[in-house]
């Protein structure tokens, strides 16, 4: 029976989306494979880890620029073994971890963990356990992601390949699968169920610490001949003041909290404008819904937005006014602007991109 331990963490979604990803397709083309999905540091740390989480929204969202300080420090770190001293709990619970259920295969979608498991084994040799890196990020990505050794590294697009060959990973070691979106994106594929015309439907996904991005909404429900649906996630004071908008609206839109059906949600609606999250790209893209990028978060979110931008897949526009005028564009001449959109992204698209993962990983 093959054992896989899929390491993530919750500073930004994308890596519990990646993780989530990768265990449910292997949960359905292994069902009998022996899948664990851990977040050590929220086990090491308990509150502190989740009171540092919160931090990190705030900062990447409040103030970018501090964090994009931050993120060149890290980034050009000569060493990482130094920092990683404060982890040694996450350390001690991954070898207690490892020595016990004796996995076959390590994957690692949040980074320090690839740099403990080369502290405590040395550098990955083709032994069990076989050490995989699934970055979540494109273009623009951090060193701490690949100065470390695995057996494999997975990556979402060609674009990001050529960045880690050129900062010196063998090509050998790489592979270029997708991004491990939820299976459920594969299902979907292929089914027409966005209208071809108008009322051309617009998705609004607030993610969590964009609070300001409410008042979007109000904005969006006032364009003619379209059907708004915002998302707000778990954050009941953004839901409240959304509601708000909507009810004092003279075109009533669709609020949603948490929800599992955003495949569904991003193959229904023509465009999505949201912030350029590593998760909410790779969805879009997963589901050839173009995307107009209200927000960037300087460092990881830049690549993500250069791939939307330079595959002509939708646009950046960081005011409202810029998403009004955009949309605009987009829907005019029966919507040409978006039909090309929607060509470009389809071509990037890789819905079943977890399960090759998983397939691969099988087969190590």
């Amino acid at each position: 029976m093959k054992k896989i331990l899929i390491l993530t963490a919750s500073f930004g979604e994308g890596h519990n989306s990646a993780a989530r990803g990768i265990r449910d397709a292997l949960g359905q083309v292994a069902p009998d494979a022996a899948v664990e999905c851990r977040d050590l540091f929220a086990e090491a740390f308990g509150r502190v880890n989740e009171i540092a989480r919160r931090a990190y929204l705030v900062g990447i969202n409040r103030a970018p620029r501090v964090w994009s300080a931050i993120y060149s420090w890290i980034d050009q770190r000569p060493d990482f073994r130094h920092g990683l001293r404060w982890f040694s709990r996450v350390r001690q619970r991954l070898s207690a971890i490892v020595g016990r259920d004796r996995p076959d295969v390590i994957v690692s979608v949040y980074p320090p963990y690839a740099h403990l498991l080369d502290e405590l084994y040395g550098p990955a040799n083709a032994s069990k356990p076989r050490r995989v890196v699934c970055v979540t990020d494109s273009i623009t990505i951090n060193s701490i992601w690949y100065r470390c050794s695995a057996d494999y590294f997975l990556l979402a697009n060609e674009q990001t390949a050529e960045v880690l060959v050129s900062a010196g990973i063998d090509w050998a070691l790489i592979r270029v699968f997708g991004f491990p979106v939820s299976p459920r994106f594969a299902a979907l594929a292929g089914k027409q169920i966005r209208p071809s015309g108008p009322p051309w439907r617009i998705l609004q996904m607030i993610n969590a610490g964009q609070s300001s991005a409410s008042e979007l909404a109000r904005w969006l429900a006032r364009i003619p001949n379209t059907e708004l649906t915002v998302t707000v996630g778990r954050d009941e004071n953004v839901q409240r003041a959304v509601e708000s908008i909507r009810d004092a609206s003279a075109q009533k839109f669709t609020v949603i909290g948490w929800t599992t059906e955003l495949p569904q949600l991003l193959a229904s609606h023509h465009v999505l404008v949201s912030k350029a999250g590593g998760a909410t790209v790779q969805e879009a893209i997963a589901a050839a819904c173009p995307m107009i990028i209200n927000q960037v978060v300087p460092g990881q979110e830049e690549g993500n937005a250069q791939l939307i931008t330079q595959t002509n897949s939708g646009t950046v526009a960081l005011s409202n006014d810029e998403v009004i005028a955009a949309l605009t564009r987009a829907f005019a001449d029966d919507g040409k602007l978006l039909q090309e959109w929607s060509e470009n992204i389809a071509k990037i698209s890789r819905p079943a991109a977890s399960h090759e993962i998983a397939n691969f990983l099988l087969e190590l």
